[in-house]
């Protein structure tokens, strides 16, 4: 196949055009600078330059492509998460029309904290709810990309889990709050610290995703979760054991002030299933659990 990969260059998205690169596809890669295009080249990858800001420009990338892979966010600023998911929408909607009525693939990404507030464990029949943290953000992305398969494209979507975890995590949560207790001296989770955080490898996502832009059917979610759940309070243990400080508690109403634009994420209960994400694509993750890579040195 000849893949577009938008994010090419970043966290999950090298891994994966190396992934598809090395399982003989032609692959080319949006950059937005000349040092994301040497690493997409040196990953074996023809270049776009492009940015997310040019939504245009991002479409413009597709060609004659048998699939798209959207990983780029802006990451830069995630106070401004609501804006950033906006300027998602409007990325979808032009590689959307690109597409449509051609039968080829698009894979989107989002979040599992988009079903934040579903009861119980979500699963990938689980609708977005708008209320939720992350659901004003991405949800109309989420939406958009599973109304193009009534456009004749072969959408479908990965909800990510919160922690997407490995060598080279610097923006995600789990750096972020290593970040913050380092800079506090306390590694703090929120409450009783019983609320959950699902949990997937880099290499595990970047798998599903390969997998995703070659075999999902058209309108379907599926989950980037290896661990269902992993307790805030075990992950802030484990920085705290990691980094030498105290583990503590935090009242919710302290949670802005300690956490910044994390303090919801923080206090988020998000159980998440991939049961049928594995039926479907016999998707079968295997890296080390969360715990693991906090534990062995990879947050320093």
């Amino acid at each position: 196949m000849k893949i577009y990969v938008t994010g090419a260059s970043g966290f999950i998205g090298s891994a994966l055009v190396r992934e598809l690169v090395a399982a003989g596809h032609s692959v080319t890669g949006l950059a937005r600078s000349d040092r994301g295009a040497a690493a997409v080249e040196a990953a074996g990858a023809a270049v776009h330059r492009g940015d997310i800001h040019d939504p245009a420009g991002v479409a413009a990338g597709v060609g004659d492509a048998d699939g798209v892979v959207h990983l780029a966010f802006d990451h830069d600023d995630m106070s401004q998460i609501h804006a950033n998911g906006q300027l998602d929408l409007e990325v979808v909607r032009a590689l959307g029309d690109e597409l449509a009525g051609s039968d080829r693939a698009l894979v989107v990404t989002s979040g599992s904290a988009i079903v934040s507030s579903a009861a119980g464990v979500a699963t990938e029949h689980t609708p977005v709810d708008p209320t939720s943290i992350d659901g004003a953000a991405r949800g109309p992305s989420e939406e958009l990309t599973l109304a193009l398969a009534e456009r004749g494209v072969r959408s479908s979507l990965v909800r990510l889990s919160p922690s997407v975890h490995g060598t080279g995590d610097t923006h995600g949560f789990v750096p972020t709050l290593v970040r913050v207790a380092r800079e506090k001296g306390v590694a703090a989770y929120v409450g009783d610290g019983e609320n959950v955080w699902p949990a997937v490898h880099r290499l595990d996502a970047a798998h599903l995703f390969a997998l995703a832009v070659e075999a999902a059917p058209a309108g379907t979610r599926l989950h980037g979760v290896a661990e269902q759940g992993v307790r805030t309070r075990d992950i802030a243990a484990a920085i705290g054991e990691r980094l030498g400080i105290p583990t503590t508690s935090l009242d919710p109403a302290d949670a802005a002030a300690h956490f910044g634009w994390l303090a919801g994420f923080a206090s988020v209960d998000n159980p998440t299933s991939s049961v049928l994400t594995r039926e479907w694509l016999g998707w079968t993750p295997s890296g080390p659990a969360l715990l693991q890579d906090v534990a062995g040195g990879v947050y320093g």
